[in-house]
């Protein structure tokens, strides 16, 4: 099963006609997928199950419909075991972009939240998983593929958000803001933290 989000609804892709009185199933093969995007942007689908028999050939049906932009990005932890995120359309979120022909994943997994953040001394710890959100550039719907990896950095100086790519915050955030923040993130983003950073902290539900 997968997850493609569109905004922060989440398109499930399953080898499942039927998962749940809920959903509006499609099968995959033949669905009109702009026209199922368009309704949920507008807001008349909030659950909807694309399906196929094989499930080695949901994403390959998927990216037939839709262009792939690749990227990569990082959840980055220092030694007080912070968390560093990005602050941009009023959201909270992590430091990702665009894969540069000629560059490995894990290349510009660390050259972007370099770019966007100003952190340096980056080193790879493993890689954690895969995103797929859907976006709009020049009125085509496209699909993004995000290659994340967990990083870790020494880094104890001054951060510098890229402002030019619209980042206005960058911040090492500890659990509890973690926390918080997340309250105010993407749900493809949450994918990637263990459920306990998505359970409010204490101290939240006191304030």
């Amino acid at each position: 099963m997968y997850k493609v989000f569109v905004n922060d609804i989440p398109i499930i892709l399953s080898t499942n006609k039927d998962i749940g009185n809920n959903y509006s199933s499609f099968p995959i093969k033949t669905v009109k997928l702009k026209q199922i995007i368009k309704r949920i942007n507008e807001g008349e689908l909030l659950y909807v199950n694309l399906y196929h028999d094989n499930e080695e050939k949901l994403l390959k049906h998927l990216m037939k419909k839709l262009k792939v932009v690749t990227a990569a990005g990082g959840m980055v932890y220092n030694d007080q075991k912070e968390i560093l995120f990005i602050y941009r359309n009023k959201r909270w979120d992590l430091p990702k972009g665009k894969v540069e022909d000629g560059e490995s994943l894990e290349e510009s997994a660390i050259r972007e939240v370099m770019e966007e953040t100003g952190v340096r001394d980056l080193e790879i710890v493993r890689f954690l998983r895969k995103t797929y959100h859907v976006f709009k550039r020049k009125d085509k719907y496209r699909l993004k593929v995000t290659h994340w990896y967990e990083m870790y950095s020494p880094y104890t100086g001054d951060l510098i958000p890229e402002h030019a790519e619209g980042i206005k915050k960058a911040k090492w955030k500890n659990f509890a803001k973690s926390q918080k923040a997340l309250t105010k993130s993407y749900s493809n983003i949450k994918l990637l933290f263990p459920k306990e950073y998505l359970t409010t902290h204490p101290e939240d539900r006191i304030a």
